[in-house]
């Protein structure tokens, strides 16, 4: 039997409209990251973000792979009604085990076609760079990051890969001789620092990890990389799982912070 991903996609946009664990039964579990990313893009089109406002990265950095137990990186798309400015308000009762990560984001100015791509391709792309909070919620178990081999990588995938929401600071257009990789970041919870990281921690370099994306699974499954597209490209510190409502800020050098309100 065939997989059916628009079935998938309707079954766990059910299980996350009512708060449920986004555990799919057997039948309509994907069983690789193809069809994980068949049901992403299928969830999309559900949510009429097809093409998406943009794509996140998880587990860009090594500490991120060996907290998750993954291999490697993988990608998940963002609507453009889940992008909000720095400075934004929302609500603790309407999140599920929310965790922030300090990231940095970039807009492209350019298409990027799925396929391979050096640095010098990614970064001829990059429009504007920004500090960048990801919000990101347990939706897979136990906490704080719920029973992943139960859920496994495949429903991962599918599922954004824990992506709620991002907060993005103010574009920074002249960025070209701003070393990415040198670039220390910090997150703040109640302006108190919870971890830090540089840059480099992204796959060597921020814009390696853009253009791993280029080329991976789920931006092959979504057609390409779009002009105008938000990318947030991992965050240099493991998630900080909060335990209420809160300030969060994330600061890199040159950059304007990004601040989370959550009320």
């Amino acid at each position: 039997m065939s997989f059916d991903a628009p079935r998938a996609a309707a079954a766990l946009h059910t299980l996350r409209r009512t708060g449920a664990v986004s555990h799919l039964p057997a039948d309509l579990a994907p069983r690789t990251e193809a069809e994980g990313v068949a049901v992403q893009r299928a969830r999309a089109r559900l949510l009429h973000a097809d093409p998406p406002a943009g794509f996140k990265i998880g587990a860009t950095a090594s500490k991120m792979q060996a907290y998750l137990g993954l291999d490697g990186p993988i990608a998940g798309f963002m609507a453009g009604e889940d992008l909000h400015p720095s400075g934004t308000e929302l609500r603790w009762a309407d999140l599920r085990g929310p965790g922030v990560e300090c990231e940095i984001a970039v807009r492209l100015a350019q298409d990027l076609p799925a396929g391979p791509c050096t640095l010098a391709q990614a970064a001829s792309a990059v429009g504007a760079v920004c500090a960048a909070i990801e919000l990101v919620e347990n939706r897979y178990g136990a906490p704080p990051a719920g029973d992943l081999a139960a859920i496994g990588v495949p429903t991962l995938v599918a599922d954004q890969v824990y992506h709620r929401a991002a907060i993005l600071g103010r574009w920074e257009t002249a960025w070209q001789n701003l070393d990415l990789a040198a670039i220390a970041g910090r997150i703040t919870i109640n302006a108190t620092e919870r971890a830090a990281g540089t840059g480099a921690d992204l796959l060597g370099h921020p814009l390696q990890a853009l253009a791993w994306l280029a080329d991976s699974a789920t931006v092959h499954g979504f057609g390409g990389l779009r002009a105008g597209q938000v990318l947030m490209l991992g965050s240099v510190t493991p998630p900080i799982w909060l335990d209420g409502p809160g300030t969060i800020t994330v600061a890199f050098d040159h950059l304007t912070p990004a601040v989370l309100q959550i009320a």
